[in-house]
């Protein structure tokens, strides 16, 4: 299976407005309690023949690079560590010093991947998920393996 990866550009912003609404209950992120709007962030789709299997979005301020979102429709085939990559590729030629991003305590799945990609562990934002329904209420209160969402979990690779 090949994966092709390309940049968001502006003809696909309707479909990853809808992609993420479809897999995150809205276009709306909160991250740190910083609100995006995650479709017009960019960010690179990984493509198998004609079809989106994986969708990254980034946000870089200053010499940090913020993984916003980050999808993949076909797991265990390199789709998120293609994806991953390409963020981390772009971070570096920009001349950023960190990528980060933050998952929520439930998402043991990611948890695990960001570790195995060399991602540490930087901080525990306690109950910061709480602060986040309130722009975003679509937020589940319980989430995987119906684990209560509570907590913000922010790892970082620092370049």
């Amino acid at each position: 299976m090949e994966i092709r990866i390309t940049a968001v550009t502006r003809k696909e912003r309707d479909i990853v407005a809808g992609l993420l609404t479809e897999l995150w209950g809205s276009e709306i992120i909160v991250s740190r309690g910083k609100v995006y709007l995650a479709a017009n962030l960019p960010g690179f789709i990984a493509w198998v023949g004609d079809q989106i299997k994986g969708l990254i979005t980034y946000h870089i301020e200053n010499d940090q690079c913020e993984i916003v979102t980050l999808d993949s429709m076909l797991e265990n085939h390199g789709i998120g560590s293609a994806l991953i990559d390409s963020v981390i590729q772009k971070a570096r030629s920009v001349g950023c010093k960190r990528v980060w991003l933050i998952t929520s305590n439930d998402n043991i799945r990611a948890i695990r991947f960001y570790q195995r990609r060399g991602f540490d562990m930087a901080a525990l934002h306690k109950n910061a998920i709480d602060e986040a329904r309130k722009i975003k209420p679509q937020i589940p209160i319980l989430g995987i393996d119906d684990i209560p969402v509570r907590h913000e979990i922010e790892f970082e690779l620092c370049l």
